[in-house]
């Protein structure tokens, strides 16, 4: 797996002495992200050089320019590792505590008065509290991204990802919850005693098949909106995808063959809701076989992977699995979307020159563009559940507002989160 490093690097300073650097760069097969002056002396610049590489290929790198008469490198940093150093996170006041009187106004004793309202009326909880805007985001880390069952704690980090996402794109508050079991019944009986807390519950990285049948108990026990973000957020964005996809190489969706390879959480959850949209067929790939059942169930049909990729109109892949499908397995014309993360099953470049008519991977079709205004939509609308209007309807705003050449919106485009939270409610509140 690639990651971003950043090398701090001492020049001196003479016509091309740079540019061999940035030669040795080239030389071990790297790309520079970034590169920007940091300091300079009379006779040096000190250079911040920023590229994606793997462990090997950073000690190499390192040797190379050392090894110049001309540069230096003066220190090593892990741009991520130092995004999330203490944490990405942190619960703030919306009171600043500038006097005794707003002490007393906040705690005790004026506390007591709103405690003793919402006894006596439990609707004004959601004027006086937090708890409609607060979100729990529970995992119990066994499908974390696509690194598997890595445990709750180890997926930390994700959580705390998605927290950050509620803030910035829909004013919610994101809280992690992370259980250590594995144990469904477990999950849902923690949840439901939890739920007070909170106006929503995203369901996230909880490996299949346990994440239906918690998903399905806790919508039905539940009164606020339950949502597993990795079946239908991503199943949101890729339909958007889709959409502009086949509209810019001049395919008709609806009347598609659709291959889906891989029947995990998002693999189900893009197939139940493609099925819902009224794609004509979904063939599904799996070797899982209680997966391929709940394909048939929604009304899809199996098929192995070589006939998928022979077949299929349009295909997509979730399966966790860097490299499975073959250039070879690429057919003239196909639209292909490997979205597993963070490596593909296959290199958009490398499905564009087997002869795909669109290829894109899980870097451009990113599930950030769903889940904020999913639930900012359903809160406001307050409703109780993400039907499958509100996701059509949220995969058909990404998608008008994807700009020329693009598939869907950036996704740190406050504006285009808005407007999916405002045709997720409209949504919502007509249907229900």
């Amino acid at each position: 797996m690639k990651i971003p490093q950043i090398l701090l690097i001492e020049v001196e300073h003479a016509p091309g002495n740079l540019a061999r650097v940035l030669q040795q760069v080239g030389d071990e097969g790297l790309t520079v992200s970034n590169l920007e002056a940091t300091n300079r002396t009379p006779t040096h610049t000190l250079w911040e050089l920023t590229i994606e590489v793997d462990e090997q290929e950073e000690l190499n790198l390192v040797d190379h320019i050392n090894a110049l008469p001309c540069a230096n490198i003066k220190g090593l940093s892990d741009r991520v590792f130092d995004r999330h150093k203490g944490g990405k996170i942190k619960t703030v006041s919306k009171v600043q505590l500038s006097s005794q009187q707003v002490l007393r106004d906040i705690y005790t004793p004026g506390v007591a008065r709103v405690c003793l309202a919402i006894q006596d009326d439990p609707k004004k909880a959601d004027d006086y509290t937090n708890i409609k805007n607060t979100v729990a985001v529970v995992t119990n880390g066994t499908a974390i991204l696509g690194l598997g069952d890595i445990g709750a704690v180890a997926g930390m980090p994700v959580m705390e990802g998605k927290a950050a996402l509620f803030d910035a794109y829909a004013d919610l508050s994101g809280v992690p919850i992370l259980i250590e079991s594995k144990d469904s019944q477990k999950i849902i009986d923690t949840v439901e005693a939890i739920a007070p807390s909170f106006g929503a519950i995203q369901l996230e990285d909880i490996g299949s098949p346990e994440c239906f049948e918690i998903e399905e108990a806790l919508i039905d026990k539940l009164n606020i909106p339950v949502l597993h973000d990795d079946q239908h957020g991503t199943a949101v964005v890729a339909l958007a995808a889709l959409i502009s996809a086949t509209k810019s190489v001049g395919k008709e969706l609806r009347n598609s063959s659709i291959g889906q390879i891989g029947l995990g959480a998002a693999g189900i959850g893009i197939s139940r809701l493609l099925l819902q949209y009224g794609v004509k067929e979904v063939i599904g790939s799996d070797l899982n076989k209680d997966a391929i059942q709940r394909l048939e169930g929604l009304g899809g049909k199996s098929a192995s992977l070589n006939e998928l990729m022979e077949t299929a109109d349009i295909v997509i892949s979730t399966t966790g699995v860097k490299g499975l499908i073959k250039p070879e397995m690429v057919q003239q014309g196909q639209v292909i979307l490997a979205l597993t993360n963070p490596d593909p099953e296959i290199e958009p470049e490398v499905a564009i020159k087997a002869g795909a008519a669109f290829a894109a991977d899980g870097k451009s079709v990113n599930n950030v563009l769903g889940f904020p205004g999913l639930f900012r939509g359903v809160i406001d609308a307050g409703v109780k559940t993400f039907s499958d209007a509100v996701l059509i309807a949220a995969a058909e705003c990404l998608a008008e507002n994807a700009p020329e050449g693009m598939l869907i919106p950036d996704p740190l485009d406050r504006a285009v989160h808005d407007k999916v939270a405002a045709a997720v409610k409209e949504a919502a509140l007509s249907t229900n």
